[in-house]
């Protein structure tokens, strides 16, 4: 029987990196601008001062030393601390199908097949520009690929549901291989003027090609399982959306700005805390369970690509499914330098840091995140 394997990934990143330095500057800058502006009611206790941040408070917490974006110069202006993004016409190329489909070439070269023989394309991230038409379909049309495309968002996890939808299409027969992206410009729907959460997310487009093994060169690798699990949870959440307009009272329908009273959950909003102790364990024996289903001893696994969110959660997921410290080529880190860039950093990882492996040799790849949502693929190298 036909299985499904990794054949190849790609990576497009951006040009242009904020460091924690200057996204403190940035931030303290308007925190003090704030307080100026709301003396009178800070000193009446009516509302707290803005706190200012620090690049030591963001690294301890996070781990995160800087961050890739699309705009840095709205990110890091005080009147603005947000991208400055404009929308493009409807016959252009939109901005995240382009950064998908610079990631899907790089990933289609290193295949080295026509696109011809790619049956459908998952576009799998956190946020998509527009309802309808999918993203997907812009990609496949760009890239000159027949067959299907849709879009599937299940945030952080996004990838990993990504892969096992490409599996399961291959393992049904539906199609020989699969085009999975995951374009994310999170710098977009995040608050920069909250400082719990500021510094946490940066832009990149993964991509990954999914092939069957009637097909399939050598190299790459063979997908042994998959696993999916949710868990309905607000403790990561973003409210933005379609009805947001009609829920506006009818003087501010078409405002351009509704309410600013009413908008910060238009954003990423979480509770840090609550997320760490849910997740952590959940994760941690989705994981263990899973390769005991497949007959893996889970202290075996020469590698983890786990979700890059937070470093601390990483290292105590690393120990407890290795079941020591794991050392920095067992347990993957990039979000020093790329921060969390949602469903697309555990493929970062994978992508970035494959070698080493001999034919025989199994790591995983992990998501987690909102929904909450988590993913296993354990994956072992061909020969």
């Amino acid at each position: 029987m036909p299985h499904a394997v990794i054949a190849a990934t790609g990576l497009f990143t951006p040009e242009q990196s904020v460091s924690n330095a200057e996204l403190v500057e940035s931030y303290n800058a308007w925190a003090e601008r704030w307080n100026v502006a709301h003396a009178d009611a800070i000193t009446a206790g009516e509302l707290e001062a803005k706190t200012p941040s620090s690049a030591e408070f963001i690294e301890k917490a996070s781990g995160i030393k800087s961050r890739f974006v699309m705009d840095k110069a709205g990110v890091i202006d005080p009147e603005r601390m947000a991208p400055r993004i404009l929308e493009r016409g409807n016959d252009e190329l939109s901005v995240m199908a382009e950064m998908a489909v610079a990631a899907a070439r790089q990933a289609i070269e290193a295949w080295g097949k026509p696109v011809s023989e790619i049956g459908a394309v998952l576009c799998a991230a956190s946020n998509m520009p527009r309802p309808y038409p999918a993203l997907a379909v812009e990609i496949q049309q760009a890239l000159g690929i027949e067959g299907f495309a849709f879009d599937m968002n299940v945030a952080c996890s996004s990838a990993t549901f990504g892969i096992k939808t490409a599996a399961d299409f291959i393992g049904g027969g539906s199609v020989k291989a699969v085009l999975m992206v995951n374009p994310e410009i999170c710098s977009a729907h995040l608050n920069f003027t909250d400082r719990d959460s500021h510094f946490i997310f940066g832009d990149v487009a993964t991509a990954v090609i999914v092939e069957s093994s009637d097909t399939a060169g050598p190299g790459g690798w063979d997908i042994l399982g998959t696993r999916l699990k949710t868990v309905f949870s607000n403790n990561i959440r973003n409210n933005f959306g379609f009805l947001n307009r009609p829920g506006r009272d009818t003087d501010q329908l078409d405002a351009t700005l509704a309410d600013t009273t009413r908008q910060n959950d238009k954003l990423f909003v979480q509770q840090g805390r609550k997320v760490f102790k849910d997740v952590v364990p959940m994760v941690s024996e989705m994981i263990v369970d899973h390769a005991g289903e497949l007959g893996l001893d889970p202290h075996g696994l020469k590698r983890l690509w786990l979700h890059q969110a937070n470093i601390n959660m990483n290292q105590l997921i690393g120990k407890k499914v290795l079941g020591r410290e794991p050392t920095s080529d067992e347990n993957v880190i990039i979000l020093d330098e790329y921060a969390n860039t949602s469903s697309a950093g555990s493929i970062i990882a994978f992508h970035l840091h494959h070698d080493g492996f001999e034919t025989g040799d199994i790591g995983l790849i992990c998501s987690f995140g909102a929904g909450y949502s988590a993913g296993t693929v354990f994956v072992r190298k061909r020969p």
